[in-house]
Protein backbone atom coordinates (compact mmCIF):
# COMPACT_ATOMS: atom_id res chain seq x y z
CA UNK A 1 0.00 0.00 0.00
CA UNK A 2 2.77 2.50 0.42
CA UNK A 3 5.82 3.24 -0.91
CA UNK A 4 9.02 1.59 1.10
CA UNK A 5 10.86 4.86 1.44
CA UNK A 6 7.54 6.36 3.03
CA UNK A 7 8.71 8.18 6.77
CA UNK A 8 6.47 6.93 9.79
CA UNK A 9 4.66 10.44 9.57
CA UNK A 10 3.90 10.10 6.01
CA UNK A 11 3.11 6.42 6.44
CA UNK A 12 0.65 7.52 9.33
CA UNK A 13 -0.84 9.92 6.98
CA UNK A 14 -1.53 7.12 4.10
CA UNK A 15 -2.94 4.93 6.77
CA UNK A 16 -5.78 7.23 8.17
CA UNK A 17 -7.06 8.11 4.77
CA UNK A 18 -6.94 4.09 4.20
CA UNK A 19 -8.65 3.50 7.08
CA UNK A 20 -11.29 6.64 6.41
CA UNK A 21 -11.96 4.68 3.00
CA UNK A 22 -12.32 1.77 4.55
CA UNK A 23 -14.67 2.50 7.01
CA UNK A 24 -16.56 5.15 4.50
CA UNK A 25 -16.96 2.17 2.27
CA UNK A 26 -18.70 0.27 5.15
CA UNK A 27 -21.43 3.07 6.73
CA UNK A 28 -22.67 3.57 2.70
CA UNK A 29 -23.35 -0.28 2.59
CA UNK A 30 -24.60 -0.71 5.85
CA UNK A 31 -28.51 0.17 6.16
CA UNK A 32 -28.31 3.22 9.01
CA UNK A 33 -25.88 4.51 12.05
CA UNK A 34 -28.13 2.83 15.28
CA UNK A 35 -26.46 -0.04 16.58
CA UNK A 36 -28.44 -2.70 14.92
CA UNK A 37 -27.79 -1.40 11.41
CA UNK A 38 -24.18 -0.54 12.26
CA UNK A 39 -23.62 -4.26 12.87
CA UNK A 40 -25.49 -5.33 9.56
CA UNK A 41 -21.64 -5.50 7.63
CA UNK A 42 -20.46 -7.73 10.05
CA UNK A 43 -22.99 -10.20 10.09
CA UNK A 44 -20.36 -13.05 11.30
CA UNK A 45 -19.88 -11.01 14.65
CA UNK A 46 -22.07 -10.85 17.93
CA UNK A 47 -22.63 -7.82 19.55
CA UNK A 48 -23.23 -8.29 23.39
CA UNK A 49 -23.60 -5.39 25.79
CA UNK A 50 -22.21 -6.28 29.50
CA UNK A 51 -20.44 -4.61 32.27
CA UNK A 52 -16.97 -4.03 31.81
CA UNK A 53 -15.55 -1.77 34.60
CA UNK A 54 -13.49 1.16 32.93
CA UNK A 55 -13.28 -0.19 29.52
CA UNK A 56 -15.53 1.18 26.94
CA UNK A 57 -15.67 -2.10 24.37
CA UNK A 58 -13.27 -4.88 22.56
CA UNK A 59 -13.68 -6.83 19.64
CA UNK A 60 -12.80 -10.63 20.09
CA UNK A 61 -11.75 -11.78 16.67
CA UNK A 62 -11.27 -15.26 17.55
CA UNK A 63 -14.68 -15.63 19.11
CA UNK A 64 -16.34 -13.06 16.84
CA UNK A 65 -17.91 -11.26 19.14
CA UNK A 66 -18.05 -6.98 20.24
CA UNK A 67 -18.35 -6.16 23.25
CA UNK A 68 -19.82 -2.81 24.74
CA UNK A 69 -19.82 -1.27 28.14
CA UNK A 70 -23.97 -1.09 29.14
CA UNK A 71 -22.97 1.11 31.75
CA UNK A 72 -21.72 4.16 30.14
CA UNK A 73 -24.32 6.68 28.02
CA UNK A 74 -25.51 5.81 24.82
CA UNK A 75 -23.75 8.37 22.70
CA UNK A 76 -20.39 6.82 24.16
CA UNK A 77 -21.54 3.61 23.14
CA UNK A 78 -22.08 4.21 19.95
CA UNK A 79 -18.85 5.87 19.35
CA UNK A 80 -17.09 2.51 20.85
CA UNK A 81 -19.14 0.12 18.61
CA UNK A 82 -18.09 2.53 15.41
CA UNK A 83 -14.26 1.94 16.74
CA UNK A 84 -14.38 -1.59 17.55
CA UNK A 85 -15.97 -2.21 13.73
CA UNK A 86 -12.79 -0.31 12.84
CA UNK A 87 -10.79 -2.62 14.42
CA UNK A 88 -12.80 -5.55 12.72
CA UNK A 89 -12.01 -3.31 9.10
CA UNK A 90 -8.26 -3.20 10.47
CA UNK A 91 -7.81 -6.86 10.54
CA UNK A 92 -9.58 -8.01 7.20
CA UNK A 93 -7.18 -5.67 5.18
CA UNK A 94 -3.85 -7.38 5.06
CA UNK A 95 -2.02 -5.07 3.36
CA UNK A 96 -2.84 -2.57 5.78
CA UNK A 97 -2.10 -4.09 8.53
CA UNK A 98 1.65 -5.44 7.61
CA UNK A 99 2.58 -2.06 6.49
CA UNK A 100 1.42 -0.99 10.15
CA UNK A 101 3.86 -3.92 11.46
CA UNK A 102 6.73 -2.85 9.26
CA UNK A 103 6.79 0.91 10.44
CA UNK A 104 5.93 0.30 14.25
CA UNK A 105 6.15 -1.62 17.07
CA UNK A 106 5.41 -2.23 20.22
CA UNK A 107 3.27 0.48 22.04
CA UNK A 108 3.60 3.08 19.11
CA UNK A 109 2.03 0.35 17.20
CA UNK A 110 -0.72 -0.05 19.74
CA UNK A 111 -1.08 4.23 19.84
CA UNK A 112 -1.33 4.38 15.78
CA UNK A 113 -3.98 1.29 15.41
CA UNK A 114 -6.00 3.02 18.83
CA UNK A 115 -5.82 6.10 16.35
CA UNK A 116 -6.70 4.90 13.14
CA UNK A 117 -9.92 3.04 14.83
CA UNK A 118 -10.94 6.43 16.47
CA UNK A 119 -10.44 8.08 12.78
CA UNK A 120 -12.50 5.19 11.74
CA UNK A 121 -15.28 5.53 13.74
CA UNK A 122 -15.15 9.52 13.18
CA UNK A 123 -16.03 8.58 9.34
CA UNK A 124 -18.19 5.50 9.87
CA UNK A 125 -20.60 8.26 12.28
CA UNK A 126 -20.15 11.57 10.59
CA UNK A 127 -21.47 10.97 6.45
CA UNK A 128 -18.28 13.36 4.44
CA UNK A 129 -21.30 14.23 2.46
CA UNK A 130 -23.02 16.21 6.03
CA UNK A 131 -19.62 17.48 7.29
CA UNK A 132 -18.94 19.06 3.03
CA UNK A 133 -22.26 20.54 3.65
CA UNK A 134 -21.68 22.07 7.24
CA UNK A 135 -18.74 23.83 6.05
CA UNK A 136 -20.48 25.10 3.23
CA UNK A 137 -22.97 26.71 4.56
CA UNK A 138 -21.64 27.84 8.16
CA UNK A 139 -18.03 28.45 6.90
CA UNK A 140 -15.34 26.92 9.30
CA UNK A 141 -16.97 28.31 12.55
CA UNK A 142 -18.07 27.10 15.88
CA UNK A 143 -21.94 26.97 14.19
CA UNK A 144 -20.20 24.52 11.86
CA UNK A 145 -19.33 22.33 14.99
CA UNK A 146 -21.87 22.70 17.09
CA UNK A 147 -24.35 21.91 13.94
CA UNK A 148 -22.14 18.52 13.08
CA UNK A 149 -22.27 17.86 16.72
CA UNK A 150 -26.05 17.89 16.69
CA UNK A 151 -26.82 16.62 12.63
CA UNK A 152 -24.52 13.44 13.23
CA UNK A 153 -25.43 12.47 16.52
CA UNK A 154 -21.81 12.16 17.96
CA UNK A 155 -19.62 14.10 20.59
CA UNK A 156 -18.72 17.28 20.50
CA UNK A 157 -14.75 16.27 20.79
CA UNK A 158 -15.60 13.49 17.47
CA UNK A 159 -16.92 15.79 15.89
CA UNK A 160 -14.43 18.89 16.90
CA UNK A 161 -11.18 16.52 15.39
CA UNK A 162 -13.53 15.47 12.12
CA UNK A 163 -13.87 18.80 11.20
CA UNK A 164 -10.25 20.08 11.66
CA UNK A 165 -9.01 17.38 9.91
CA UNK A 166 -10.62 18.69 7.08
CA UNK A 167 -10.57 22.50 7.24
CA UNK A 168 -8.28 23.69 5.01
CA UNK A 169 -8.71 27.55 6.22
CA UNK A 170 -5.95 28.56 9.29
CA UNK A 171 -8.26 27.54 12.18
CA UNK A 172 -7.96 26.13 15.68
CA UNK A 173 -11.72 24.67 16.94
CA UNK A 174 -12.32 24.46 20.79
CA UNK A 175 -15.31 23.22 22.97
CA UNK A 176 -15.57 25.13 26.45
CA UNK A 177 -17.64 24.45 29.45
CA UNK A 178 -17.64 25.93 33.09
CA UNK A 179 -15.25 23.39 35.24
CA UNK A 180 -13.88 23.52 38.21
CA UNK A 181 -10.96 26.30 38.90
CA UNK A 182 -7.86 24.21 39.11
CA UNK A 183 -5.21 24.75 42.11
CA UNK A 184 -1.86 26.63 41.03
CA UNK A 185 0.31 23.61 42.34
CA UNK A 186 -2.20 21.37 40.53
CA UNK A 187 -3.79 19.93 43.07
CA UNK A 188 -7.49 19.16 43.25
CA UNK A 189 -10.07 21.38 43.82
CA UNK A 190 -12.44 20.76 46.84
CA UNK A 191 -16.26 20.26 46.04
CA UNK A 192 -17.84 23.44 45.97
CA UNK A 193 -14.78 25.30 45.10
CA UNK A 194 -14.97 27.82 42.14
CA UNK A 195 -15.56 27.36 38.83
CA UNK A 196 -14.56 29.08 35.74
CA UNK A 197 -14.90 28.52 31.52
CA UNK A 198 -12.09 26.86 30.42
CA UNK A 199 -11.20 25.05 26.76
CA UNK A 200 -12.55 21.22 27.57
CA UNK A 201 -11.04 19.95 23.74
CA UNK A 202 -9.39 21.55 21.04
CA UNK A 203 -7.78 20.62 17.36
CA UNK A 204 -6.52 23.06 14.41
CA UNK A 205 -6.30 22.83 11.20
CA UNK A 206 -3.37 21.05 8.90
CA UNK A 207 -0.43 23.18 8.83
CA UNK A 208 -1.82 25.32 12.17
CA UNK A 209 1.36 24.73 14.55
CA UNK A 210 -0.55 26.12 17.68
CA UNK A 211 -3.56 24.56 20.06
CA UNK A 212 -5.07 25.18 23.26
CA UNK A 213 -4.56 23.40 25.85
CA UNK A 214 -7.17 21.48 27.89
CA UNK A 215 -8.11 23.40 31.12
CA UNK A 216 -6.74 27.32 29.00
CA UNK A 217 -9.02 29.46 31.09
CA UNK A 218 -11.45 32.15 28.90
CA UNK A 219 -10.48 35.47 30.05
CA UNK A 220 -13.72 37.79 31.29
CA UNK A 221 -15.12 39.90 28.25
CA UNK A 222 -13.84 37.38 25.33
CA UNK A 223 -16.58 36.39 23.08
CA UNK A 224 -16.32 32.83 24.39
CA UNK A 225 -17.49 34.13 27.96
CA UNK A 226 -20.12 36.62 26.30
CA UNK A 227 -21.73 33.65 24.15
CA UNK A 228 -21.83 31.66 27.37
CA UNK A 229 -23.12 34.37 29.89
CA UNK A 230 -26.15 35.48 26.87
CA UNK A 231 -26.78 32.56 25.17
CA UNK A 232 -25.86 34.91 22.11
CA UNK A 233 -23.79 33.54 18.48
CA UNK A 234 -20.93 35.88 19.14
CA UNK A 235 -19.03 36.56 15.70
CA UNK A 236 -16.35 39.04 16.32
CA UNK A 237 -12.45 40.32 15.80
CA UNK A 238 -10.66 39.18 19.21
CA UNK A 239 -7.85 36.72 19.50
CA UNK A 240 -6.46 33.29 20.39
CA UNK A 241 -6.52 33.36 24.52
CA UNK A 242 -3.46 30.89 24.91
CA UNK A 243 -2.51 29.81 28.75
CA UNK A 244 0.81 31.84 28.35
CA UNK A 245 -0.96 34.66 28.70
CA UNK A 246 -0.32 35.39 25.10
CA UNK A 247 -2.85 36.91 22.67
CA UNK A 248 -3.10 35.77 18.96
CA UNK A 249 -5.43 38.32 16.84
CA UNK A 250 -8.06 35.85 15.25
CA UNK A 251 -11.64 36.47 14.64
CA UNK A 252 -13.89 34.38 17.03
CA UNK A 253 -17.13 32.51 16.05
CA UNK A 254 -18.50 31.33 19.53
CA UNK A 255 -21.79 29.10 19.26
CA UNK A 256 -23.38 28.40 22.38
CA UNK A 257 -24.56 24.86 22.43
CA UNK A 258 -26.78 23.60 26.00
CA UNK A 259 -23.60 23.66 28.54
CA UNK A 260 -20.86 24.71 26.52
CA UNK A 261 -19.41 26.95 24.04
CA UNK A 262 -18.35 25.81 20.47
CA UNK A 263 -15.78 28.09 19.18
CA UNK A 264 -13.76 28.41 16.07
CA UNK A 265 -10.89 31.00 16.08
CA UNK A 266 -9.66 31.85 12.06
CA UNK A 267 -6.18 33.11 12.73
CA UNK A 268 -4.79 36.32 11.31
CA UNK A 269 -1.72 37.35 9.98
CA UNK A 270 -0.19 39.33 12.38
CA UNK A 271 2.43 38.09 15.14
CA UNK A 272 1.30 37.39 18.65
CA UNK A 273 0.47 40.26 20.69
CA UNK A 274 2.90 39.68 24.05
CA UNK A 275 0.46 40.26 26.86
CA UNK A 276 3.35 38.68 29.49
CA UNK A 277 6.80 38.93 28.84
CA UNK A 278 7.59 36.11 31.36
CA UNK A 279 5.49 33.84 29.64
CA UNK A 280 6.26 31.01 27.64
CA UNK A 281 4.83 30.96 24.02
CA UNK A 282 1.93 29.83 22.44
CA UNK A 283 1.44 26.07 22.60
CA UNK A 284 2.95 24.28 19.65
Amino acid sequence: MTDALATPPAMLAQAKARMRELATEYARAVPGRDAHSLMAGLPDVKLLFMPMGDRDGAYDPEHHVIMINSSVRPERQRFTLAHEISHALLLGDDDLLSDLHDAFEGDRLEQVIETLCNAGAAAILIPAELMQDMLERFGPTGRALGELSRRADVSASTALYTLAENTGAPVIYAVCAVTRAEREDGGAVAPGGPKELTVRASSAAPGVKYSLRPGTPIPAGHPVETAMETRLHITEESFVPFRSGRRMPAFVDAYPDRYRVMASFLLKPDRPTVEDSSADGPEA
